[in-house]
């Protein structure tokens, strides 16, 4: 591709500029911006999410995102996925 050296001068993100340096197929399976996303939220872990924001949403002085993560069957999940969930629903 002669106009190769566009894409260059334009980044998108540190994936695509390792692409365009160590070449297109340089990515093994599972690496780049698909690796970093969270797993998805199983119809059990909502439940038990629902269940949890229930049972503190009325606690006063006690940090409710705190309380869930301490209780929340799903132990890798961050508190800012929790919150990000708890918006969606």
């Amino acid at each position: 591709n002669k106009k190769a050296f566009v894409e260059l001068l334009f980044w998108k993100n540190p994936t695509a500029v390792r692409e365009m340096s160590d070449g297109y197929s340089s990515l093994q399976e599972g690496e780049g911006a698909r690796a970093r996303r969270a797993p998805a939220w199983t119809p059990q872990e909502e439940q038990a999410l629902r269940e949890l924001y229930w049972k503190y949403k009325e606690v006063e002085g006690q940090d409710i995102i705190a309380a869930i993560l301490a209780e929340l069957p799903a132990p890798g999940r961050t508190r800012r996925q929790v919150v990000k969930h708890l918006v969606r629903l």
